[in-house]
């Protein structure tokens, strides 16, 4: 019997091995960064920089587009006391006030990989006090990438402030979100909220009764961006036969920023933002706020009209996993 049960204990071990490394990180030169870490599984990757951040700078098929943007003039650059675009994925805290918003993260970040997750933590900010970490797991099985947002309060006194995931998508492309389900009720179910340049008659916007639409378009050199209460927690971006899906937890119960927004979209040129939001929360001296994301990486085409979107896209959102 003990031997069987050490022959067990060994298959489990060899099973949970083999199951972790179908995850592969590997430290590469990428864009004109020379310290930048890949993971990748049998399917997707994503490459996440250190000389600057912290930053997730591509996410796509293996070896195929990049459907994060990446602006070319900038890639490679590194320090400066100038907040710096670079493209991909970015970790900001709301609300939008500058300068404090745009405290530069040109600097090399730290990161740690234990064999599972990457964390990639930035110093405290100068001009803020707070310090932002990354950490990333890639899913062995499946094309899931979690990725948590941890904001941690190195003042001495406390803060209010809310975590920002944004997600910079390449254009041209089409972001998807989806409207709140039609109640028979006489309060309404929520707010959607504009910008002062936001023009909803220009073609980019197609207000649908099932999903609010908005392209981008690399010609269309004028900003648009709204933000709405999102209880369904997932938004998409479609291009070229790639559909990016990201999952983002809803609290009924919490205040969140920009008049009640936990999900924003801004455009402008051939770069798309899509943004989940957490609550604002008063953080304490030493203390810390977290917001998780799930990203999911699919293969098929996506019609403009509804119906038609609804059935495809439908079936690859119920295969997500919300986030609590």
């Amino acid at each position: 019997m003990q031997q069987i049960a050490k022959l067990l204990v060994i298959g489990l071990l060899f099973m949970a091995t083999k199951s972790q490394s179908s995850v592969k990180m590997e430290k590469i030169a990428y864009g004109g960064w020379d310290n930048c870490v890949r993971l990748s599984n049998k399917d997707i990757e994503l490459i996440a920089t250190t000389d600057v951040g912290p930053r997730i700078i591509r996410f796509g098929f293996a070896g195929e587009m990049n459907l994060l943007k990446e602006n070319k003039e900038q890639m490679g650059t590194m320090g400066g006391d100038k907040w710096t675009a670079y493209g991909g994925h970015r970790f900001w805290h709301a609300p939008e006030i500058s300068p404090r918003t745009y405290a530069p993260d040109n600097s090399p970040v730290e990161h740690k990989w234990d064999g599972q997750k990457l964390k990639l933590i930035q110093p405290i900010e100068a001009s803020t006090g707070m310090q932002k970490e990354i950490e990333i797991t890639l899913d062995a099985k499946e094309n899931r990438v979690t990725v948590l947002h941890r904001l941690r309060n190195k003042n001495a006194w406390e803060i209010e402030a809310a975590p920002w995931a944004l997600t910079v998508m390449q254009g041209p492309g089409r972001a998807i979100f989806p409207q709140e389900p039609v109640v028979k009720q006489l309060l309404p179910v929520r707010p959607l909220v504009l910008w002062g340049y936001t023009d909803m008659k220009d073609s980019r916007w197609n207000w649908g009764t099932k999903y609010i639409q908005v392209k981008c378009i690399p010609k269309a050199n004028t900003p648009q961006k709204f933000g709405c209460r999102n209880t369904l927690g997932w938004g998409a971006y479609y291009r070229d036969g790639l559909v990016f899906i990201k999952r983002f937890p809803f609290d009924p119960k919490a205040t969140y920023p920009d008049f009640g927004c936990n999900t924003e979209c801004y455009t402008n040129g051939g770069m798309l933002e899509v943004e989940s939001l957490g609550p604002l929360t008063k953080i304490a001296a030493g203390g810390k706020v977290e917001h998780t994301e799930h990203w999911y990486l699919f293969k098929a085409e996506l019609s403009e009209k509804e119906d038609e979107l609804s059935e495809v896209l439908e079936p690859l959102v119920s295969q997500t996993q919300a986030v609590r």
